[in-house]
């Protein structure tokens, strides 16, 4: 009985991890929505600039080294190796402090440089304020990977969301209070929020750590100082693929951080007014959070399967591993196609109803492609690391989005912010076809089928031509629509194309009962399949 209790509690710790994620990234792209309208564009702009080094803290913080440390922490006690375990903890809690003020040290002094090469010294304010996120690293990640580490997924669970909750508010009731005060003010605030939910973190942890305290060994004693020989090892793999697992999550982060670094300098360039070039790249920054909203549902649904992947290698069943890639590939791109082509047919109203106004529609539109090919590169970078193929994923990422940012040198003056969505989507393009290559060469036979993925551009055009024949009925009896109206337009298109594109994705019958039966809500889709495709 214990082995299953054991596998039952590691599975019910994994779903909780699975859904705090899921909370932190809708309150992630929601909280943009009200900011934005209590501090207007060019405020977005301003908070934007800074925000891709918070959320590089916080990726360090929650994905890459925790998850590290949990996984060499469970290789030290599965083999009651308690001594190893503390030389562990100690190595960590050296190197991620190192880590930790290095990086607060380039941050906070380098704050100055780093905004004036923006082209925008007053981002310097809000560059310091969020350096010391970086102070907490070692605790969050020791922490969260030791209590990951024990099978114990509630201390971080909770830690994460009260981390994220605290934070969103902190932002949001300092933007209505400062909301008429200088915006440079308001997005150091709202910086500022981004601590003290990190410190809201540190305390829950430490509190689940006094209390499991009895179950935990003591890790700073005379006997848990490692040796160079052994320090060497651990310090290796948490440099290699700590930062290999952070960097292949931080995708759309690299891309924002592109957009921060150049974009604005570079729209100074074609106009002669600076608040109108901060205007538009406020503007350009409205698609961060549907981009986001998109990537999560369709990752969430894909990413379910990763770990049956991991464990079909591990019994070497090629067969039933190629079935699970590619059922994961699959419904990467049909949510992610079906994400990116709804938010097209819909933008305008959908624009009016979360930003207040129809301003930019075109360049959203636009964006809405990099839901698609970002859903599929995080869903291709999660399979080739369910293969064990680490740092690979992590070296194309870097190097995407480093051409993502000379692509903006290039398209940014000939089209403009379009030029930064050109690069965007080009540079995506590039990650994702590399990264399909190696995944062909480690796994050998058809990964993708031809028929599959027509039937999936299939439903997205019928949605397509639903979503717009509903969009010109909207048009034809609100000529101009409040915001209000715009909602209902928006809110209801979600629900016709959405409910369209599933029925016909599954009547097509793209997807086996026995695949939709491994998807959330599985049995409910099945019922939508032809009688006589149904056992």
């Amino acid at each position: 009985m214990k082995p299953l209790k054991e596998s039952h509690t590691i599975l019910k710790g994994t779903l909780l991890l699975t859904v705090s994620a899921l909370i932190i990234k809708v309150l992630s792209a929601f909280y943009r929505i009200p900011f934005q309208n209590l501090v207007g564009d060019v405020g977005f702009y301003i908070y934007q600039q800074a925000y891709p080094f918070y959320g590089m803290a916080l990726v360090l913080c929650t994905y890459g080294f925790p998850v590290i440390i949990s996984k060499l922490y469970i290789e030290k006690m599965s083999v009651k190796d308690v001594r190893g375990a503390k030389k562990l903890i100690v190595i960590s809690s050296f190197l991620l402090s190192l880590i930790g003020v290095i990086l607060f040290v380039a941050l906070f002094y380098g704050a100055p440089y780093i905004a004036s090469f923006m082209q925008d010294p007053q981002i310097a304010l809000l560059l310091k304020a969020i350096s010391f996120i970086f102070l907490l690293l070692p605790v969050l990640s020791i922490l969260r990977g030791v209590f990951q580490g024990s099978g114990d997924m509630k201390p971080t669970a909770i830690s994460q969301v009260s981390e994220q909750f605290i934070r969103v508010s902190t932002i949001l009731v300092v933007a209505f209070a400062l909301r008429n005060d200088d915006l440079y003010k308001v997005g150091a605030g709202a910086m500022f929020g981004s601590i003290v939910g990190g410190l809201v973190a540190v305390c829950v942890l430490l509190f689940f750590y006094k209390k499991r305290q009895k179950y935990l060994p003591v890790f700073f004693e005379k006997t848990s100082i490692p040796s160079w020989s052994e320090a060497k090892g651990i310090i290796k793999i948490l440099c290699i693929q700590g930062f290999a697992i952070s960097v292949s999550s931080m995708l759309l982060l690299f891309i924002q951080l592109a957009d921060s670094l150049n974009l604005y300098s570079l729209l100074l360039k074609i106009m002669t007014n600076g608040h109108t070039a901060k205007e538009i790249k406020g503007i350009y920054d409205r698609g961060v959070p549907l981009i986001q909203l998109g990537t999560v549902v369709a990752t969430s649904m894909s990413l379910s399967l990763v770990p049956l992947i991991s464990s079909e290698k591990v019994k070497n069943n090629m067969r039933v591993l190629h079935d699970r890639i590619r059922l994961s590939l699959l419904i990467s791109i049909m949510v992610g196609l079906g994400a990116s082509i709804g938010l097209l047919s819909i933008i305008e109203p959908t624009n009016i109803f979360l930003f207040q106004n129809s301003e930019g529609s075109s360049i959203l539109a636009m964006q809405s492609t990099i839901i698609l090919l970002s859903s599929l590169i995080i869903t291709l970078c999660a399979v080739l690391q369910g293969l064990g193929q680490i740092v690979f994923p992590a070296i194309t990422i870097g190097l995407g989005c480093l051409l993502k940012y000379f692509l903006n040198m290039y398209f940014v003056p000939l089209f403009g912010a379009y030029g930064a969505v050109f690069a965007s989507v080009l540079s995506l393009v590039i990650m994702s076809f590399l990264l399909f290559i190696v995944l062909l060469t480690r796994v050998k036979g058809e990964i993708m089928k031809g028929k599959e993925l027509v039937k999936v551009a299939v439903a997205a055009f019928i949605m397509f031509l639903i979503l717009k024949g509903y969009h010109w009925l909207m048009d034809y009896f609100l000529n101009e629509p409040s915001r209000v109206e715009a909602g209902f337009e928006a809110m209801v298109g979600v629900l016709i194309g959405g409910l369209s594109y599933l029925i016909i994705i599954v009547r097509l019958h793209t997807f086996k009962e026995s695949e939709l039966s491994l998807l959330p809500l599985g049995s409910k889709l099945i019922q939508l399949l032809p009688k006589k495709n149904r056992s």
